[in-house]
């Protein structure tokens, strides 16, 4: 009896020690989450706060091609939004929806387009809290604000074209959220599934590049439970592999089709773009930890499968998850944090043709959604690290130091975002960073030429043109800059050359239509102008120079056809309006039976 009497004192003993670590445990968390209302105020407002240099941010780079076109700006736009693709860059109607309500409400001031993906980007690092409080993740607070200020995510949030980034990323979680909801609850189960699979059709409607998620929550459950079942997880998950991988397909086909990702400059070998990938992978990880220094436009690599030192990296990374799968009973974690990392990259790891690689194979907005893997690891194993270091006092540490890592990564994102706030600012920035950058020459030769500075203008394109002499928009450009200092010969000796290189360039055939017809070359003017909407069927200016050009040849019923279709495109054009009128008039004096 004794000794059983030693064994229930024993027993009692350790149980009530557990037990008073189980009550605090317990309290903490509830004391958290009590306040989980109060961190997500000051997460939003610090967002904000440190975003605040690109509130009122210009438009940049290809903003104008995403955002709402004027052809596309009334009820039946949005219609064409939704059901013709083509009519945007890219077919992501949710996005482009949210750009045609965006111009309903404020027209072309940008403060309000930033506000609201500085918004969106703050809600989805609330919705990563809550998933990550479900999953148990230690240092889910932190995760959640080093998401939300960390600078690696300005690209994503200053650049006004990059909603469907933010967006996307705010119904992805959404629906993650649901799903994770619908897994491992009792209650509304069958609400949370219809929910989470319409989130994600929402998300996939913004950024088809969000087809990863299902893949990503079978991870996720495999991890929190060691096993995956093939009912209860592989088969509710079919109709979103379906989905995924429908959109995946069709954003291909508008990317190689619709956008340009295709000719020499992305013809690769299989191996040379595991190459890409292997490298890229070091490239992400590494901004995370170090973001210093972060560039609009970085480097472009000179991928060959000839140099030895270029297959260390894909080695490195298959080398570094053998290690880990080495490890997965001890550490599963570790190998779910490599897989959702990887796997959420996979669309950018150049695999897949994408149109930004034709001037870089990595962009920070390329990881918005796949940083969040390794980042909640960090700041899981950083909260572990300080409560064990200060066990006797852990209460306020973790939120003391990561304020203070917070703090530190939000003047980082303040001072980033000072590059969005002017065209010249950004442009001239990426040159002092990459000096090699074509594309930032380019561009900023063509704001230089908008503010009326064509002898700086040229000397950028000149420079473009010397890194790579195969970049048509620099030579396309130079070309009108000739010309409008009257150097007529010398700019249709650079649009020819523009065609040369790419036969089918718009811009070229019509700035050479006009040159050609101020010299009474009609014909030939003609033939370009005809070539130029070929390529580009809703090319306002080609439509209207042609107009005029067959006014003056007595065509008047051609020119009222081209009139007409840049009302279509541009309805509040008073020239061509003013032309179509004087078309029909000559039209009716030829034709007085009519």
């Amino acid at each position: 009896m004794r000794g059983t009497t030693k064994i229930s004192i024993r027993l009692f003993s350790t149980s009530r020690s557990q037990l008073k670590s189980l009550v605090r445990a317990l309290y903490a968390s509830a004391a958290l989450k009590k306040y989980d209302w109060l961190f997500s105020l000051l997460l939003v407002a610090g967002t904000l706060l440190a975003y605040w240099p690109a509130w009122n941010g210009q438009r940049i780079w290809d903003d104008e091609k995403h955002l709402t076109s004027p052809a596309l700006q009334s009820l039946t736009g949005l219609y064409r939004i939704w059901t013709q693709p083509g009519a945007t860059p890219q077919y992501y109607p949710v996005t482009h929806s949210v750009f045609w309500l965006e111009h309903l409400l404020w027209g072309d001031a940008t403060l309000g387009y930033h506000l609201v993906n500085i918004v969106l980007h703050a809600l989805t690092a609330l919705i990563l809290l809550r998933i990550l409080r479900r999953l148990e993740v230690p240092g889910a607070p932190l995760a959640a604000a080093v998401f939300a200020l960390h600078p690696v995510q300005v690209e994503s949030v200053a650049w006004i074209s990059e909603l469907k980034n933010t967006l996307s990323g705010l119904f992805c979680l959404s629906a993650a959220f649901s799903f994770l909801h619908f897994r491992f609850r009792e209650r509304l189960r069958r609400t949370a599934y219809v929910l989470s699979l319409l989130l994600f059709l929402l998300a996939l409607l913004s950024k088809a590049v969000v087809a990863t998620l299902p893949a990503a929550l079978l991870v996720v459950l495999w991890w929190k439970r060691g096993r995956l079942s093939w009912k209860q997880d592989a088969v509710p998950l079919a109709p979103f592999f379906v989905f995924g991988a429908g959109f995946g397909v069709v954003s291909a086909w508008m990317e190689r089709t619709v956008v340009g990702a295709s000719g020499t400059d992305f013809q690769f070998s299989f191996v040379e773009r595991g190459l890409i990938a292997g490298r890229a992978i070091w490239f992400y990880l590494a901004k995370l930890a170090w973001p210093q220094p972060l560039i609009f436009n970085y480097p472009r690599w000179k991928i060959s499968q000839a140099v030895w030192w270029q297959y260390v990296f894909p080695l490195a990374a298959f080398g570094l998850l053998a290690a880990i799968w080495w490890q997965r009973k001890r550490h599963p974690g570790l190998l779910a944090v490599f897989l959702l990392f990887a796997g959420t990259l996979f669309p950018a790891l150049g695999f897949l043709n994408v149109y930004p690689f034709r001037y870089s194979f990595v962009a920070d907005h390329f990881q918005y959604l796949a940083c969040i893997a390794p980042l909640s690891l960090a700041a899981a194993g950083v909260t572990l690290a300080i409560e064990k270091m200060h066990r006797a006092n852990s209460g306020g540490m973790p939120t003391l130091y990561g304020f203070l890592l917070a703090s530190i990564l939000a003047g980082i994102t303040w001072q980033q975002a000072h590059m969005y706030s002017d065209m010249l600012v950004l442009w001239r920035t990426t040159i002092d960073r990459n000096p090699n950058s074509w594309m930032a020459h380019t561009n900023l030769g063509a704001e230089l030429d908008d503010q009326g500075r064509s002898d700086e203008a040229m000397a950028e394109y000149q420079t473009a043109l010397r890194i790579n002499p195969r970049e048509t928009m620099a030579r396309n450009n130079l070309g009108m800059s000739l010309a409008q200092m009257g150097r007529v010969p010398e700019a249709i000796e650079e649009w020819e050359r523009v065609l040369r290189i790419n036969p089918d360039h718009a811009e070229a055939h019509n700035n050479l239509g006009n040159a050609l017809a101020q010299k009474g070359r009609l014909p030939e003017a003609f033939q370009h102008w005809e070539k130029s909407l070929r390529s580009k069927p809703d090319f306002a200016d080609a439509h209207f120079n042609y107009a005029v050009a067959l006014m003056q040849a007595g065509r008047f019923d051609e020119a009222i056809v081209q009139y007409e279709q840049v009302l279509r495109l541009q309805p509040e054009d008073a020239d061509a309006m003013r032309g179509l009128e004087f078309a029909r008039k000559q039209s009716r004096v030829d034709q007085p039976g009519r």
